[in-house]
């Protein structure tokens, strides 16, 4: 099976910055999309950043300009940079890893179980 943890979120003030992590564990052979969604009370989950396994990288218009996604393919990670930080980016913040190949030869997707993001205003 393949596990999604995700790592640093908090509280911060806002125009501050965050660096979230994900790392992907299990018996992966490859993973085409990590990306990250959020979560705000009372919204729907939405997307943030997503990048493809080629390097392709796709954002939200509300975070363009303030969030840098990375990804570490050996390792099986992604990163969220989140500078000028708003009340409004406060949010559950959720790694996703998509079109995962197994070393088995299967195809999954994995959620985290999200971090939680707090800015004050």
């Amino acid at each position: 099976q393949v596990q999604v943890v995700e790592s640093g979120g908090g509280l911060v003030q806002a125009g501050g910055s965050l660096r979230l992590s994900c790392a992907a564990s299990g018996s992966i052979f490859s993973i085409n999309t990590m990306g990250w969604y959020r979560q705000a009370p009372g919204k729907q989950r939405e997307l943030v950043a997503v990048d493809t396994y080629g390097g392709v990288t796709n954002y939200a218009d509300s975070v363009k300009g303030r969030f840098t996604i990375s990804r570490d393919n050996a390792k099986n990670t992604v990163y969220l940079q989140m500078n000028s930080l708003k009340p409004e980016d406060t949010a559950v913040y959720y790694c996703n890893a998509d079109g995962i190949r197994t070393i088995s030869g299967l195809r999954t997707s994995s959620w985290g179980q999200g971090t939680q993001v707090t800015v004050s205003s």
